[in-house]
C-alpha cells in the first residue's frame, strides 16, 4: 500500500463527508476499477445464464434436438466458468479496496494526529480517536468493497431489462418501473437510520474515552477506592451506547426485513405475469423458466442496490468522525519566511525571566508547581502565545521541526507504547548498545534491564504497564537523554523514584549533558543541591537565581517550597 507522506498536499483539506470519501476513491481509483469491471463481468455472467436455460429448453428439449442442446450446454458451462473466475477476482479486488481505504485512513488520521502534536488532546477526546480506529474505518472499507458488486448489479439490471424487453414489452416495463420504484420505497429508512447511526457513534466515542480515562487512572482509582464509582458511571454509559445501538437495530431490522420483502413481492408479480402469458400462448416454456430465472436473480442486484445505500450511510457516519479530526489545525502556525536556529545559545522566556544558560544545568523550581506545565510548553514551543528566545532566535520564526530538533521537552504525560524495548528507547535506531547502556546507568535504571528476560529486546507492554512508575519514570529519561537535544526539559524526571536512586541520577545527570544545556523543573533538594543554577519563580515570574544553598539562605519563599513547611512551621524551627 502506498505510504502517505507527512505533508501530502493532495491530502483532504474539507469539510464535506462525502469529498473525503471521494478523495478516498480517487486515490484508489485502479483498484476500484479493477474489482468494478470484475463485478460487471460477474453478475452479468448470471444475468445471460437464466437465458440460455430458456433457449436451452426451447430449442433443445421441447424441439428434441440433442445438436441444440448440447451447444447450449456448452455455452452454460463456459459462462458458469467466466462467473466464478469473475467472482474470485472480484472478490480479491474487493479485499483490496477495504484494506486500502480502510488503511488510507488511519494513515491520514495519524499524520494528522501527529501534526496537530499537543493540540489534538486539546480539542478531541481520546475515545474519539479510538473510535475511527475500532470501527469508523470498517464502514469506510465497507463502502469502497460494495462498488464493485453495485457497479455490476446496475449494469445487470439493464441487461436483464433489455433481454425482457425483447421477450415481452410488459414484463420488460414491469422491471424497469418496478426496480427504481421499491428503491425509492426503502429510501425514507435511511435518513432516520443515518440520525440513529451518528447518535449511536456519538455514544460509543464517549464511552472510548470514559474507558480510556479509567484505565489510564485504574492504579489511582485503587488507591483510593474510586472503583465502585467509576464502575458505576461506566455501566451507566454502557447502557446508553446499548440503547442507542437498540434503537439503530429496530430501524436497520426494517431496512432488513424490507429488502427481503419487496424483491419476494416483486419476484412474485413478475412470475405471476409471465405465467399468465405463458397460458395465453405468449410464451414459451423456455421463457417462462427464463423469466422465473431473471425474477429471482434480479433479488441479489436489488439487495445489492440497498446494501450500498446502507453501506453508504455508514460511510458518511464514519467520514464525518474522520473530518473532525482533519478540520482541526494545529496551535503552532509556521512562519512564512522561517529562520534556522543556531546550534547553541541561551533559552529566555521573557514572559517569566527565566534564563537557561548555554550548556548549565539548571534548575527551575516554582512556588506554584502546577505551573511546571505551562512554563515547559513555552520553552518548547507548545505555546504559540509567548516569544521565548534561543541564540536570540525567537522560537516563533522557526519551524516545528526544527524546535523539536534543537528543544526536547520531557513532561510527566510522557509514555511508552508497545514494542520492543530498543526501539521504544531509541525509536531512530541510531544509538549504539553502549551509548543506551551509559543513558541507563545516567537514569539508574540498570535494575530495570536486569529484570528483563531478554535484555534490550524485550516487548514492552502497553504503555509500560508492567513496569512500576519509577521504572517507567526511568525509562523515559533514558529516551530523552539519547534524543541528545541541545537543550534538554525535563518536567519532574524523579516525582515517582525513592531518594537513594534520585541522588544516583542527580550525580550522574550532570555528567551526561556536559556542555550541553539542561532544564530540570522540581523541587526536589537532591537534584536543586547537583545543578549548576537554580531559578526561582513565584506567581509567574522570576524571584530569585543562584546556587541552592544560597537561596535557601537568603530567600524565605524559596526555602519553604523546597522543604514544604507553611510559614508558621518555619517560625517553630
Amino acid at each position: 500500500m502506498k505510504q502517505l507522506p507527512l505533508a501530502d498536499p493532495g491530502l483532504p483539506n474539507h469539510r464535506s463527508p462525502a469529498r473525503y470519501l471521494w478523495w478516498v476513491a480517487r486515490g484508489q481509483s485502479r483498484t476500484l476499477a479493477g474489482g468494478m469491471t470484475f463485478g460487471i463481468l460477474w453478475m452479468a455472467a448470471q444475468a445471460f445464464i437464466p437465458a440460455i436455460l430458456g433457449r436451452a429448453i426451447d430449442e433443445g428439449i421441447a424441439a428434441l434436438d440433442g445438436e441444440r442442446l448440447l451447444r447450449w450446454t456448452a455455452l452454460l458451462f463456459v459462462v458458469g466458468v467466466v462467473q466464478a473466475t469473475a467472482g474470485i477476482m472480484r472478490h480479491r479486488f474487493a479485499v483490496t479496496n477495504w484494506l486500502t481505504a480502510a488503511y488510507r485512513t488511519v494513515q491520514v488520521v495519524t499524520r494528522k494526529s501527529a501534526d496537530l502534536g499537543a493540540t489534538l488532546p486539546k480539542q478531541l477526546a481520546t475515545g474519539e480517536v479510538v473510535s475511527i480506529g475500532a470501527g469508523d474505518l470498517s464502514y469506510i472499507g465497507n463502502l469502497m468493497e460494495i462498488s464493485a458488486r453495485f457497479a455490476g448489479a446496475i449494469v445487470a439490471f439493464f441487461v436483464v431489462a433489455v433481454i425482457l424487453l425483447s421477450s415481452s414489452t410488459v414484463l420488460g416495463l414491469v422491471v424497469l418501473i418496478g426496480v427504481p420504484v421499491m428503491l425509492f420505497a426503502l429510501g425514507p429508512m435511511l435518513r432516520p437510520l443515518h440520525k440513529r447511526q451518528s447518535a449511536q457513534r456519538e455514544a460509543v466515542g464517549e464511552l472510548n474515552s470514559l474507558g480510556s480515562d479509567i484505565v489510564a487512572g485504574l492504579r489511582v482509582l485503587r488507591g483510593i477506592g474510586g472503583e465502585e464509582s467509576f464502575s458505576k458511571r461506566y455501566r451507566s454509559e454502557s447502557q446508553q451506547v446499548r440503547k442507542a445501538g437498540v434503537r439503530v437495530a429496530g430501524i436497520q431490522s426494517v431496512l432488513d426485513a424490507a429488502q427481503v420483502l419487496l424483491p419476494g413481492i416483486f419476484v412474485v408479480l413478475v412470475v405471476g405475469l409471465g405465467a399468465h402469458f405463458a397460458l395465453r400462448g405468449q410464451l414459451s416454456a423456455g421463457s417462462l423458466v427464463a423469466f422465473y430465472g431473471y425474477a429471482t436473480f434480479l433479488v441479489l442486484p436489488l439487495r445489492t442496490a440497498t446494501e450500498f445505500a446502507n453501506q453508504l450511510m455508514r460511510g458518511l457516519v464514519a467520514a464525518s468522525r474522520v473530518i473532525r479530526v482533519l478540520k482541526l489545525e494545529p496551535d503552532i502556525i509556521e512562519p512564512e519566511t522561517p529562520v534556522r536556529l543556531p546550534e547553541h545559545g541561551d533559552l529566555v522566556d521573557p514572559a517569566s525571566g527565566v534564563r537557561a544558560r548555554d550548556g548549565l544545568l539548571t534548575a527551575v523550581v516554582s512556588a506554584e508547581p502546577d505551573s511546571y506545565g505551562t512554563l515547559a510548553d513555552r520553552l518548547g514551543r507548545y505555546d504559540d502565545t509567548s516569544e521565548v528566545r534561543y541564540g536570540g532566535v525567537t522560537l516563533a520564526s522557526a519551524t516545528r521541526a526544527d524546535v523539536r530538533e534543537r528543544i526536547l521537552v520531557s513532561d510527566t504525560g510522557s509514555q511508552l507504547f508497545t514494542g520492543v524495548l530498543r526501539a521504544e528507547l531509541d525509536p531512530t535506531g541510531r544509538r549504539t548498545d553502549d551509548e543506551l547502556l551509559a543513558a541507563m546507568r545516567t537514569a539508574s535504571a540498570e535494575d530495570v534491564l536486569v529484570a528483563l528476560p531478554d535484555g534490550l529486546d524485550s516487548e514492552v507492554e502497553e504503555k509500560g504497564r508492567s513496569f512500576s512508575g519509577g521504572q517507567r519514570q526511568r525509562l523515559v529519561l533514558v529516551r530523552a537523554l539519547l534524543a541528545d537535544p541541545s537543550v534538554l526539559v525535563l518536567v519532574e524526571p524523579t516525582s515517582a523514584v525513592d531518594a537513594h536512586t534520585e541522588a544516583r541520577i542527580a550525580d550522574r545527570l550532570h555528567e551526561h549533558r556536559g556542555g550541553r544545556s539542561t532544564v530540570v523543573m522540581t523541587a526536589s533538594p537532591l537534584l536543586l543541591d547537583r545543578v549548576d543554577e537554580v531559578i526561582f519563580v513565584a506567581a509567574g515570574r522570576v524571584v530569585a537565581t543562584g546556587k541552592h544553598r544560597e537561596l535557601l539562605a537568603s530567600t524565605p519563599q524559596y526555602r519553604r517550597t523546597v522543604t514544604r513547611q507553611t510559614e508558621a512551621e518555619e517560625a517553630l524551627r
